[in-house]
């Protein structure tokens, strides 16, 4: 890893630990018993573009944060974002598109957010359609937010090519 990558990254795991920690409050939209904070998949969704290794490294930064911030169960699911992280940059990497790969992680993210909570005492309803649908529908905002962000503000950081129109 070059040293330019490793320090997006570390601005990445910065901000994965910063958004529930500092704007939880903010950006939480909460229908019990799914919580959302908009914005906080953004940070690992970036670093699909830088590479596998620092995608997992924001990943788990977000689990960091939420553990700081909410309940258990919160930090659990924000584990997920480490293995549709690694996923979506392993993507990236073969040559898919930003958008494709966001797209076909989306349901890694929302069956691995609702697999998580069984254990915490969640019923299968809930787990499923509640969690399961809201994080999908979540991971789709969160997309919408990081394209324009890589697209526009990124775009002298990470090499054009990785991000197709």
């Amino acid at each position: 890893m070059n040293t330019k990558n490793l320090v997006t990254g570390a601005l990445l795991t910065a901000l994965s630990i910063i958004i529930p920690v500092s704007f939880g409050a903010y950006l939480k939209i909460y229908i019990p018993p799914f919580s959302a904070t908009l914005a906080s998949h953004v940070p690992t969704m970036l670093a699909f573009l830088i590479s596998p290794t620092v995608a997992v490294m924001v990943g788990l930064g977000s689990a960091l944060g939420f553990l700081i911030m909410l309940p258990p169960v919160i930090a659990a699911r924000a584990t997920i974002h480490a293995i549709f992280g690694l996923v979506g940059a392993l993507l990236v990497k073969r040559g898919l598109s930003f958008e494709k790969a966001l797209i076909l992680t989306a349901p890694i993210h929302a069956i691995g957010e609702a697999i998580v909570v069984i254990p915490f005492g969640f019923n299968l309803y809930t787990a499923l359609v509640v969690v399961g649908i809201g994080t999908l529908i979540h991971h789709f905002l969160d997309s919408a937010i990081s394209v324009v962000l890589a697209k526009t503000v990124l775009s002298g950081f990470i090499h054009p090519g990785k991000i197709k129109a």
